[in-house]
């Protein structure tokens, strides 16, 4: 009988059984290298899209509004609808990292940059609609409540729109702020590893001088928490006000006290099927297949076919609450919605939204990658036409029939939507080639979680220093080391050790060749230097030549700062040297 119970590890978050170095490497690779032929091949359909639909913006400025689709009837449409899709998936993004972060959901890591991108680029988006729709976007600040040409002429603090302006407005700032304080640890660790002074330079003043001091580690956790617990009612509150723009009128099928929580509820749901979008298609074209996992893929799908239920709940209600009130242009209004001339987006809505979710239940099909991408974009083509639904069907047909009509949108409508979905992948994109896409200081303290691999290390009795194990056992493996090695008196060992080293990376000949100063490479400073002078190396040569086996040599030899060199790669940052 065992003498006690071992708690079986958890699935790793981080696969490949991978180092603190190979983080920050993958990490970092995206915006070194070069892209990736995916990646071109996705940004140029992007483009091309997004060109499309500055073309149908311009033309609609030059021309006029009447080349939509609208009508006396249907006044809101298209643009709306889109304003209403784009909002709501801009929500979720900052709410996701931000309740994860609050309840220290470990998963979030790996997710929560690209769902903060996703929000400030969706809110982006969605701006957009509003200022084009006012026919004169050149008078876009008369929206803010400050003086103008007109005096003391102010704006109508009644309109539910001007609420949107000031809600969205505030999520935005808040949001990008709190997109910006995650960034400044993988800024600082890009400027350090850059090679370029502009590069460096930029990296610099995005950083925000951040030093990695525990001073600054503590202050970055208080205001992520602050920040965290400010968008997390904000969300709420923001989305909220958009239901207002319909529930405050008389209109049937927009009056209902239904919609604040029913439209939160499929802003989330919404969010985490383009989040999950994005994050598949990002582990593919910046092979982060190791970092967004099947495991991440299946806790969004979880998350997906939960919130699912509660939109295909409020539906139900809506119907429900129809029929109980007695009012039969309600009852008309949901009647005709199923059974009238746009039937055919009410059950794309329902098929969409409530019905494909359900198949996540089973694990096989949550845990396939392309299932999981196919489902996530059709939520997002259902919760579009939700807002179709909503908006267009409640007006096309009114008390009078003698004003009934329809509405068709025209390849200008069609065009402007599409160019906001190409502008906002071009902008992901960009993001993807610039800004780390994954938070790789945070990504470290979870590698301990990575399984099998510690435990049968640990068994094997071998050091879990530079293994990204738990942090405790890695310092105290560390000092064993060091201290170890500041007491061996063994010269004949240590030699052994040096000549090992020296054998691989090579010898400098002082006749022949020029020592090099090792303390442009980060990480080496004057001590160091002489150190790894007495030890015999001197060149960025011998220093580039460097791998697994001669980094675990030098810290063996002088017994400082364990791990270092690798995880700073001093190899890595020599070639660079030499090359330039």
């Amino acid at each position: 009988m065992a003498s006690h119970y071992e708690a079986p590890i958890r699935r790793p978050l981080v696969t490949g059984e991978k180092s603190y170095h190979d983080v920050t490497v993958d990490v970092a690779r995206p915006v070194e290298g070069k892209a990736s032929r995916a990646w071109w091949i996705v940004f140029n359909i992007s483009l091309v899209a997004f060109l499309w639909g500055v073309g149908c913006i311009i033309y609609t400025i030059s021309t006029g509004i009447g080349v939509w689709g609208l009508n006396k009837t249907v006044n809101w449409a298209w643009d709306i609808t889109n304003f209403v899709w784009w909002v709501g998936i801009g929500h979720a993004g900052t709410l996701i990292s931000a309740v994860l972060l609050l309840f220290r959901q470990k998963w979030r890591m790996a997710i929560n940059r690209s769902a903060e991108a996703m929000t400030i680029f969706s809110v982006i988006q969605a701006g957009l609609f509003p200022i084009i729709h006012m026919g004169r976007p050149w008078l876009a600040y008369w929206v803010l409540p400050i003086p103008n040409q007109f005096g003391s002429l102010w704006v109508n603090f009644n309109s539910p729109l001007l609420w949107d302006v000031f809600a969205i407005s505030t999520y935005l700032s808040v949001s990008l702020v709190f997109w910006w304080t995650g960034l400044l640890p993988d800024f600082a660790m890009i400027r350090d590893r850059a090679v370029r002074p502009f590069q460096k330079k930029i990296y610099s003043l995005l950083s925000f001088g951040w030093s990695g001091r525990a001073k600054d580690w503590q202050r970055f956790e208080e205001v992520s928490l602050v920040l965290a617990g400010l968008a997390t009612p904000l969300v709420l509150s923001v989305h909220t006000i958009v239901s207002f723009d319909f529930a405050t009128s008389v209109i049937p099928g927009w009056h209902t006290t239904i919609f604040p929580p029913y439209f939160v509820a499929g802003a989330i749901f919404s969010g985490f099927a383009m989040v999950n979008t994005l994050l598949i298609i990002m582990r593919k074209v910046c092979n982060l297949e190791d970092y967004i996992t099947v495991q991440h893929i299946e806790l969004m799908n979880i998350v997906i076919m939960i919130t699912g239920s509660i939109v295909g709940v409020a539906y139900i209600t809506e119907l429900f609450i129809a029929w109980y009130s007695g009012v039969e242009y309600e009852q008309y209004a949901f009647l005709n919605r199923a059974t009238g001339p746009y039937w055919w987006a009410y059950w794309a809505m329902m098929t969409c939204n409530v019905f494909s979710p359900q198949f996540m239940w089973f694990k096989k099909l949550r845990t396939s990658i392309m299932f999981s991408f196919f489902i996530s974009i059709v939520v997002n083509i259902g919760m579009w036409f939700e807002r179709f639904v909503i908006i267009v069907t409640s007006l096309h047909r009114d008390y009078l029939p003698s004003s009934w009509t329809m509405f068709s949108p025209t390849f200008v409508d069609i065009g402007i939507f599409i160019g906001t979905i190409g502008f906002f992948f071009v902008l992901f994109l960009l993001y993807s080639r610039t800004f780390p896409v994954i938070a790789q200081a945070e990504v470290k303290t979870i590698l301990k979680s990575s399984g099998e691999r510690y435990k049968r290390i640990r068994e094997s009795g071998e050091s879990l220093v530079g293994t990204g194990a738990d942090e405790r056992t890695s310092n105290l493996n560390a000092a064993v080391i060091q201290e170890t090695s500041s007491s061996d008196s063994d010269a004949a060992d240590n030699s052994e050790k040096v000549n090992n080293l020296l054998g691989t990376i090579g010898t400098f000949n002082a006749e022949t060749e020029t020592a090099d100063d090792l303390k442009k490479i980060s990480g080496v400073g004057p001590k160091m230097e002489e150190v790894l002078n007495s030890i015999g190396i001197y060149t960025f040569l011998q220093v580039s030549k460097m791998t697994k086996r001669e980094y675990d040599l030098l810290d063996a030899i002088t017994g400082s700062f364990p791990g270092r060199a690798e995880r700073d790669d001093w190899a890595g940052q020599a070639k660079n040297l030499l090359n330039n």
